[in-house]
């Protein structure tokens, strides 16, 4: 087991912190604010232009469908490579490699304001191949510990909330009179500081503890051909929930890209706070749900309840989706209940499923490697989306098109989780989509 410090941020052995970060309680409260800081402060450098229109038009569709589409893609290439990269990734080279993405992300956003707007798609997709890493990063410090639900609840209650604050953040920004293009490296810039003391924090945490190990199995990196060797022993039920986690990514995505739109299509006015506030309550709902699951200590059992809340939640997205495709009043709360169905799957996928499937089943796999594969096929999905997509042309019906798309998407999630109760089995030699013939 890898439990060495990054040497540029290593503390002396012995000190107050050593000693306080030994006490579980401080050690699970040091965890989820490192994570949350951490990643939530990523978001200012990826999603704060998502808040701005872009409107100027090239080849048919918006700067701000190119723009988008550029980052997607940016991001579904680096969670390609982050297949072999996280999976093999040790501990003391994680900092060095977060702190260094960063800085390339916001190289990018410096470019894009310099440089004519025809050339915004490719810096945006330079962008994305700096951020798509650092989940695993972030997620690599606190996996395989007895209280990861807690921790990784704190890291995903972050992306979600983070989501709506940094489009406050650009929409603020841009209401004091900030140029569109300038904009997202502003945010960048704000940000910054909080990332460097989040990224500490996480530096001085600990390796798994013994106890850690003998409940939730020791996570170690994978070969390709252990990683090969796993999707084939397991491939029905992760097959499964790759099928889910690409459906909701799709939604997911788009909700959270076209926010401005979607609340201008049912007629809400896109206020900056508006954005903070409703994701706000999805976090909280989530979250909530995602800790609740650290309480069971069968591993079974906790996987079995990942998969019925994720779709009970489902099935709440599917009937918030009836009801802003029916016109029905509130819009605000169905949005909020919409995300609720969306992020909660998506949140438990990282949290719960793949953490309690390794521990029950005893596996030799780590969860970034299994994230990283489902976040491909994920954003890969979105990407095939964002570039087939003649709905982004202007004058396009979009809230019809998002409401079709939640129910659609929504269903494929519901046949997902249902191949994937497989993984309750926990049989190491079952037969799976990648199987030898």
């Amino acid at each position: 087991m890898d439990g060495a410090r990054p040497a540029a941020l290593a503390l002396p052995r012995g000190t107050t912190l050593d000693r306080a970060l030994a006490k579980p309680w401080f050690l699970a409260v040091w965890c989820m604010l490192a994570a949350f800081g951490t990643y939530a402060c990523m978001y200012g450098f990826r999603k704060p232009f998502t808040a701005g229109a872009f409107p100027a038009e090239y080849g048919g569709a918006t700067l701000k469908a190119w723009l988008i589409t550029a980052q997607v893609l940016g991001y579904t290439i680096s969670k390609l490579v982050g297949i072999r990269l996280i999976a093999e990734m040790t501990r003391a080279r994680r900092l060095r490699v977060l702190l260094t993405l960063i800085a390339g992300a916001e190289l990018a956003w410096l470019l894009l304001a310099l440089a004519p707007p025809v050339l915004g798609p490719v810096f945006l997709l330079l962008n994305g191949l700096c951020l798509g890493l650092v989940f695993g990063l972030v997620l690599g410090f606190v996996e395989g510990r007895r209280m990861t639900e807690l921790f990784v609840a704190g890291l995903c209650a972050s992306f979600i909330l983070a989501d709506g604050f940094t489009k406050s953040v650009g929409a603020w920004l841009l209401q004091r009179g900030l140029e569109e293009h300038w904009m997202p490296a502003t945010a960048g810039a704000l940000f910054a500081l909080p990332l460097l003391l989040g990224a500490w924090m996480l530096s001085c945490i600990p390796a798994p503890s013994t106890r850690d190990v003998a409940e939730r199995h020791e996570r170690v990196p994978l070969t390709r051909a252990e990683r090969l060797s796993l999707l084939r022993r397991h491939g029905l039920g992760l097959g499964g929930v790759f099928l889910a986690y690409l459906a909701i990514t799709i939604l997911r995505s788009v909700r959270a890209d076209y926010a401005p739109e979607l609340w201008r299509a049912l007629e809400v006015e896109a206020r900056p706070e508006l954005f903070t506030r409703s994701e706000l309550l999805v976090a909280l709902a989530v979250a909530a749900v995602s800790a609740s699951l650290a309480l069971i200590r069968d591993h079974r059992r906790a996987l079995a309840a990942a998969l019925g809340f994720s779709a009970v939640a489902l099935a709440i997205g599917l009937g918030a989706a009836a009801a802003l495709r029916a016109r029905h009043p509130h819009a605000f709360g169905w949005m909020v209940w919409l995300g609720f169905g969306l992020y909660t799957p998506y949140v438990l996928v990282h949290t719960s499923i793949f953490e309690r499937w390794i521990a029950h089943t005893r596996e030799r796999a780590n969860v970034g490697f299994l994230m990283y594969v489902a976040d491909t096929l994920g954003y890969a999905g979105y990407a095939a989306m964002m570039i087939a997509g003649g709905w982004l042309r202007s004058g396009s019906d979009f809230l019809g098109f998002f409401v079709a798309l939640a129910l659609s998407m929504l269903g494929l999630a519901l046949l997902g989780l249902l191949l994937s109760t497989r993984l309750l089995a926990g049989r190491r030699s079952a037969p799976g989509w990648l199987s030898a013939p």
